[in-house]
């Protein structure tokens, strides 16, 4: 059984319940629920959020978007993947991040072909190694294939905890003993800021949506990208964060689990 994992909470620190945030009338979360819907290599969808009282609403927006939920730990996120993982019998999990109000069912199904035609533990359409980014697909259409047994080693044996917060980087760090790959786009779009942390990315999503909701619901990447070069300026809304920083924040505060 293919999964899809939406972990997603409203403490974020850097723009708190930004999940819940509104877009063209209905939260953040639920656009992503009803876009991950429109993949069809997945049988279930869960949404795995904190057993935090104020991510109640979470769990109310899954029940409401009709998929199922799971509540785990705030800070283990692995932990948190691999018992909703495990709850639901799911034994290749698709990882999608509640920041990423552009994911793309089309690239989603590519990952999980590619996944299933090969011989691999883990297959993503971008990650960080060093500092160094990997991916040419704007930030914010990230998607993460890998086996339930992968991630049960990993929550194992992973012990700092920037491996445990961010879930996958114990597996794509070590890969002599998983066998990983990174697929990418026929273009380099790495320059392009697609994903929700600060209120300026919450900006540039609104405008996106405001433009092509009414005339697409479930619009696709190329859409995205056929706007922008009609209105080119909208990229400038948030092209001065960088990208991933809060995996690299982890890193520099980084530290063995007792």
């Amino acid at each position: 059984m293919i999964a899809v994992i939406i972990q997603a909470r409203t403490g974020s620190t850097r723009l708190p319940k930004k999940v819940l945030a509104n877009i063209v009338g209905r939260p953040m979360l639920w656009h992503i629920i009803e876009r991950v819907k429109h993949a069809k290599n997945i049988d279930e969808i869960i949404v795995a959020t904190t057993d935090l009282p104020e991510d109640k609403k979470i769990i109310e927006i899954a029940k409401g978007a009709g998929v199922k939920n799971f509540a785990g730990s705030e800070k283990d996120v692995l932990d948190r993947y691999c018992k909703a993982a495990e709850k639901y019998g799911a034994n290749v999990v698709v990882r999608i991040t509640g920041d990423c109000p552009f994911a793309d069912p089309e690239i989603i199904d590519k990952t999980i072909e590619f996944f299933k035609k090969n011989n691999f533990d883990y297959v993503s359409t971008g990650h960080i190694i060093q500092g160094e980014n990997e991916s040419n697909y704007p930030d914010g259409l990230d998607v993460e294939v890998f086996s339930f047994s992968v991630l049960k080693k990993a929550c194992q044996r992973a012990k700092l905890l920037s491996d445990r917060e961010h879930v996958t980087p114990y597996i794509w760090k070590n890969n002599k003993l998983f066998k990983t790959k990174t697929i990418g786009s026929d273009q380099n779009l790495s320059h392009l800021r697609w994903s929700v942390d600060e209120s300026q990315d919450l900006k540039f999503v609104k405008e996106i949506y405001k433009i092509l909701y009414p005339i697409k619901k479930i619009f696709l990447m190329q859409d995205i990208l056929d706007l922008l070069k009609k209105k080119p300026r909208l990229i400038e809304i948030n092209s001065a964060i960088k990208r991933d920083e809060g995996y690299l924040k982890s890193l520099k505060e980084d530290q063995k689990i007792k």
